[in-house]
Parts: C-alpha cells; sequence; structure tokens
C-alpha cells in the first residue's frame, strides 16, 4: 500500500532527528525514493544509510542527491523539521523557488490521518509510555505502527510497521513543542503531565497548559483520554484517570522492590490484577507503565498477555538505559532533560542503589530552557552528591546574554561540582572511578557514552 501522495520522492531536511528518521523508514518501506540531509552522522544516520538512504552532510543546494537534484522540484515532497535554522541553504533555496516545505509534524498528521491513532502526549514519559503500549499490544499479538520518540531496545528501532496497515491502530508520540500535536486526530490518548516547557514557543505556564487543552478537544465523543490524576483536562470524550501510589481510576499500589524489579497490584474499574512484574528501573516509570496498561487493556489484551508484556519490557535507549552494572560501578545514561525529570531519575537511582554516592554529568538543552528553569535545574541537580557540568547545548538556538553551564554551576549546593568541556570528561572520569555516574540530557551527551563505558569496563 502506498500513501496517496503525488511525489515520486521524499527529501528530509534533518533526517537523522527521531522523529524524522521513523518517517523517512515509514516511506521508504512504502517504495518511495527517499533521501535526506543532516548536520553531522549519527548512530541514526549511519542506520538509514546502511538501509539504502542516501544522506548528505552539507546544506549547499549542490550537495543534494542526484536521485533529488535531478527531479522536477514539484514532484518532491520536501519535509523539514523546526530543529533546521532558517537560513539552512536548501531550505533557502526552497523558499526561492516558491516551495514550501512541510513540517514534520504536518506529515505524521497526514500519515496518521484516517487510521486508528493511539496517541501519548506530556511534558515527561511520552517516549517510554509509547514505546511500552506498542510491546503491549504486539507481544499480545495485537499488530500496530508504531512512531516513536526514542529506540525501543526490545525491537531496536524507533519504528514499528504492522503488517496490515490499513486496519493496524497506529500508536504515535504526540509531541508538544512547536504545537506539533495539534495536527494529529487521536481516537485515544494519553496525557502524562502538562508541567510547562519550550516557553521560547508558548510564552508561558499558562499557554503551555491551554496547548494540551486543545489537543484533548481533537477526541471524538467515542473516545478514550487516559490522564494523570490531578491534571483535570477536559474532553468530551470518555475519561480516566491514573496514578502510582495514590488511588486513580487506574493505580499502581502496593508497590515494592523484589528481585531488582517492581512488583506491584493494578487497580482498575473492573478490579484488580495482582503481583505483576515490570523490569523497568525507575519509580516514575510505574506512572508510564500504568497509563501504557489501561491503554492496552481498553484494546483487549488479556490479563496474561499484559503481565508477560510487562516483564518482557526492556526499555528505550537513553530512557534509564543501564551502561554498566556491577558491585563496585553502576553507570546510567539517561535523557532527562527538564528539573522534573533530572529528580525523577536522580531519585529513583536513590531508591535502587541506596548508600552510593551519586556522579552527574548534565548537558543543558537549549539557552532558552536553562533560562527559564535556572532556579529549578540548580534544585534538582542539587540532589546529587557530585556534580559535573557541559556547556549548554545550543540546538537551533544563538546565545542568551547571562545564561551559561556557569551560572548554573554557582546556583548548584552540592559540595562537589565542576564545568567541564566534552574532551576533558573521559579523563576525569577515569581519574575519579565513581562508583554510581549519571550521565544526563538532550544534546550529545550521548557520544560520550562508548568511551565512559570503555573507561569504566
Amino acid at each position: 500500500m502506498r500513501e496517496s501522495f503525488s511525489h515520486s520522492a521524499i527529501y528530509f531536511l534533518g533526517i537523522g532527528g527521531i522523529g524524522m528518521s521513523a518517517l523517512a523508514r515509514y516511506f521508504q518501506a512504502l517504495g518511495y525514493t527517499v533521501a535526506g540531509y543532516d548536520k553531522t552522522p549519527s548512530p541514526l544516520t549511519r542506520e538509514l544509510e546502511e538501509s539504502g538512504i542516501e544522506i548528505v552532510y552539507r546544506e549547499e543546494v549542490e550537495a543534494l542527491p542526484a536521485a533529488i537534484r535531478d527531479l522536477d522540484p514539484d514532484k518532491v515532497l520536501w519535509v523539514y523539521t523546526p530543529a533546521v535554522p532558517a537560513a539552512m541553504k536548501q531550505l533557502a533555496w526552497l523558499r526561492e523557488q516558491g516551495i514550501m516545505p512541510v513540517k514534520r509534524a504536518r506529515l505524521l498528521g497526514m500519515v496518521t490521518q484516517g487510521r486508528y491513532a493511539l496517541a501519548v502526549a506530556g511534558t515527561h514519559g511520552k517516549t517510554t509510555t509509547s514505546a511500552l503500549l506498542a510491546h503491549l499490544l504486539r507481544a499480545a499479538g495485537k499488530d500496530c505502527t508504531a512512531f516513536l520518540g526514542g529506540i525501543s531496545v526490545n525491537y531496536g528501532t524507533n519504528y514499528l510497521e504492522a503488517t496490515d496497515v490499513e486496519d493496524a491502530p497506529v500508536v504515535v508520540e504526540a509531541d508538544e513543542f512547536d504545537r506539533s500535536f495539534l495536527q494529529l486526530r487521536p481516537n485515544c490518548a494519553i496525557v502524562t503531565s502538562v508541567d510547562a516547557d519550550h516557553l521560547d514557543i508558548y510564552g508561558g505556564a499558562e499557554s503551555f497548559r491551554q496547548g494540551f487543552e486543545d489537543f484533548v478537544t481533537l477526541l471524538p465523543e467515542e473516545g478514550l483520554l487516559l490522564q494523570r490524576k490531578g491534571l483535570n483536562l477536559v474532553t468530551g470524550a470518555t475519561q480516566y484517570t491514573y496514578a502510582a501510589g495514590e488511588e486513580a481510576d487506574y493505580a499502581a499500589l502496593n508497590i515494592r522492590i523484589g528481585d531488582g524489579a517492581y512488583l506491584w497490584d493494578l487497580k482498575t474499574p473492573d478490579g484488580t490484577l495482582h503481583d505483576l512484574r515490570l523490569g523497568l528501573p525507575g519509580r516514575h516509570n510505574m506512572e508510564n507503565a500504568v497509563a501504557a496498561s489501561a491503554l492496552a487493556l481498553y484494546r483487549g489484551v488479556k490479563e496474561e498477555e499484559l503481565r508477560a508484556g510487562l516483564a518482557s519490557f526492556l526499555g528505550v535507549k537513553r530512557r534509564f538505559e543501564k551502561i554498566v552494572e556491577r558491585p563496585d560501578c553502576v553507570y546510567i545514561d539517561d535523557y532527562a532533560h527538564h528539573p522534573r525529570e533530572l529528580s525523577a531519575c536522580i531519585e529513583s537511582v536513590r531508591e535502587l542503589y541506596p548508600g552510593k554516592k551519586i556522579t552527574g554529568i548534565f548537558q543543558p538543552h537549549l539557552y532558552s530552557r536553562t533560562r527559564d528553569f535556572m532556579d529549578d535545574f540548580a534544585r534538582s541537580l542539587s540532589l546529587l552528591d557530585v556534580c559535573v557540568l557541559m556547556d549548554i547545548y545550543p540546538a537551533r538556538e544563538l546565545p542568551v546574554e547571562g545564561v551559561s553551564s556557569a551560572a548554573l554551576l554557582k546556583r548548584i549546593t552540592c559540595a562537589e561540582k565542576e564545568l567541564l568541556s566534552a574532551e576533558a570528561i573521559p579523563a576525569w572520569v577515569r581519574r575519579e572511578q565513581p562508583e554510581l555516574l549519571l550521565t544526563l540530557g538532550a544534546g550529545d551527551i550521548d557520544r560520550l557514552v562508548p568511551q565512559l563505558r570503555e573507561v569504566l569496563v
């Protein structure tokens, strides 16, 4: 089956992004000529290239792959992510030609239009929750397509293709950045949190929340909303609350740790499922598991299928990912880049590894986010025993006067703290040999992971 687009090729500007690469895989599987640009090579771009997708790393128009350059530009669907600067030469050339490229979010909305869509939204937890939901459905023999915001460890990819594309539901991560999720038309939705973020886009916390209010109104009356207890979003669809450790329509209760995993009971409107096992670490992931389980049960997954799926879920790359685990050394890599996420990660580590000295290396992401949440970041990072900061990862932004990692470091209160370059960190870790190390952030800090693993093993 091919989508009803009038184009013979698709070109992705920023193809190495997690959302863009999933769409590239999708259209390649449908038989389109797919190519793209990205600023630098990465594991994702290498995998795309190995699958036969041509990628260029120069932004000049002359660098366009021949398969794209030789076509009439109107025969190419040009797709971009807002992470690509407006002055990027290929993007500027398209606009000079009078061609308006399509945003990634719009394309995802087009792809999911007319399909039964299960959308997962929220400031935190949406990648893990959507990956777990897709896994629970697939483990129960229920086919689905999934566009994920991270690499599922179980499947080694951020894109899962259903055997029957037309009839199978689509699991999609509903990203609030740039109000992207308003392009979707979900049948069922999970909302995990509405903690303010992306204030450079929304302007303030009230406007940010309004984005989620607008999102849930997209649900049809016969649809379903599962929201974290206390969010109080209003929709005309059927709705339930969920929580962990407190009462809600769906709730994880009697939570305990046994054999390195969480054991818990799931209370539902229809009864209680006892002694479920979640191999995924992190207490914050209990809420994600409740939400995914609730929607899986709604979609017909049976109790024993749910039990097996929860136990076999291996998580998502860079979401509390254990890189090294020995009695003398634990190293965990996590995508946490918001103060709330940092606190949740550090507190989970303290619960799972009581008494260990926790060293965290954090790379702030975006000048605007660092500015907007400077004091909150300082409070979260002060939960560490040792804090190492890297310079701010700018992504799409220019520097903001007075906003720097050095300014953040001054506000952090833990006794041991310092600012290091990416180049200096491996030698520092080799010298210090921390007993419990965290690397944290959404920039390019993940490129240090192989080096740090080698240092610690």
